[in-house]
Order: structure tokens, then sequence, then C-alpha cells
């Protein structure tokens, strides 16, 4: 019995439908803090990759341009990030904390590559504004504060 092509596309998505929501569920929701965390890792690893293959003065390169094992490692890290995330989740369950730790987890990650960010920013010659520097130093400092 063979599968039409149209219900082999309902299948496949399908089953990346029910694994995107096992690992959202498993990151505690996708929730406004975990969208943005999410969206600012991508932010920070496209720039980390556009100052590689245009400014050449990456940091993870001994001569600033792009070396594919050096973005891999970006991306595990990012992945280390989410794990993390997952632990709290499941710290914040075992210790019936109510996403307190979640929370205080994804604000300093937050906090932490708003700042690459912003230093991405300055390599590539783009002026910040203090208040965006000064609302990540308040994001680290309310992160600080719940650990």
């Amino acid at each position: 019995m063979a599968l039409s092509a149209k219900s082999m596309y309902i299948s496949v998505l399908t089953v990346f439908s029910a694994a995107g929501a096992a690992v959202l569920s498993a990151l505690g929701g996708w929730d406004t803090s975990l969208q943005f965390l999410i969206g600012i890792m991508a932010v920070d690893y496209l720039l980390g990759i556009l100052i590689a293959l245009v400014w050449h003065k990456s940091q993870k390169t001994p001569d600033g341009t792009f070396e594919s094992n050096a973005s891999l490692k970006g991306l595990l890290r990012k992945f280390s990030v989410l794990l993390i995330v997952y632990v709290a989740v499941q710290l914040d369950t075992v210790a019936n904390t109510g996403g307190y730790l979640r929370t205080a987890v994804i604000l300093f990650f937050i906090a932490n590559e708003g700042f690459s960010v912003i230093e991405n920013l300055g390599i590539m010659g783009v002026p910040m504004p203090p208040a965006v520097k000064n609302a990540f130093a308040a994001i680290k400092s309310k992160a600080d504060k719940t650990e």
C-alpha cells in the first residue's frame, strides 16, 4: 500500500509537530521569555557568522575568518543553553518552585546573549543606544537576584 504524496506530507508534518510540542513542553512552554531567548540566540549566532565572513574579526578562530568547526561549536553551545533550561524546568518540578528557577536561568542567558549581540554589533561598527545596554544590565541584575 503506497502512500500518496499528500498523506506523506501530512505524516511528516505530524511527526515534526509532535516533536516540536514535546521539546517546547520540556522547556516549560512557548512563553515570551523562551521566545525571546531563542530569538536572541539566533541573532547572536547569525551575527557571529557575519562577523567571520564579512569583517574577518571572529574571536573564535585564529585568523578571524569563518570556520565550520567554530560555527558547529557555537551551535552546540546554544543547544547546551537549552539543555540548562530543561534542567531548570525539571528542578522546578521536583522542588515545586513554580517556574522560579526556569525564569532565573532564562533571564541569565537572555542577558548573556544580549551582551554578546551588543559586542558583535560594536565589531560591525553599529552604535548602540545606552538604553539597550542598560536594559540587558537590568535583566542580568534581575537574574542575579533571583538566583
